[in-house]
Formats: structure tokens, C-alpha cells, sequence
């Protein structure tokens, strides 16, 4: 489990680098600023490391018992 999500983590902030990078790029091209998406990427990718962060310590937990 340790090092599913190790990769997990790493993928996420790959993806949430490399989303920055694309928006900023767009906002340069076109002045639109997607407001919605932004808010949406990172909820949705904080929420994912919330979760994996939940797993991992009622599994810790669960081996502390």
C-alpha cells in the first residue's frame, strides 16, 4: 500500500502541474480564465489525496489494534 500510494501522491502533483501549466497557457492565448475547471481540478484532486490519506490511517490503525 505504501508504495501504490507514494505513486498516487506523485501523480497528482505531476497532473496538477502540468494542469496549471495548460491554464496558464490558455489564459495567456485566449484572457479567459475557466474559474469552474480550476475550482473543479483541484477539489476533485485534494479530495483524492484526502481520501488516500483516510485509507491509509484507519489501515494503520486497524494494525495498531
Amino acid at each position: 500500500m505504501r508504495k501504490f500510494s507514494k505513486w498516487i501522491v506523485a501523480l497528482v502533483i505531476l497532473l496538477n502541474v502540468t494542469f496549471t501549466g495548460a491554464v496558464l497557457y490558455l489564459c495567456l492565448k485566449s484572457s479567459i480564465v475557466p474559474d469552474s475547471l480550476i475550482v473543479a481540478w483541484f477539489g476533485f484532486t485534494t479530495g483524492e489525496l484526502w481520501l488516500l490519506a483516510g485509507i491509509r490511517k484507519a489501515k494503520m490503525q486497524g494494525s495498531d489494534e
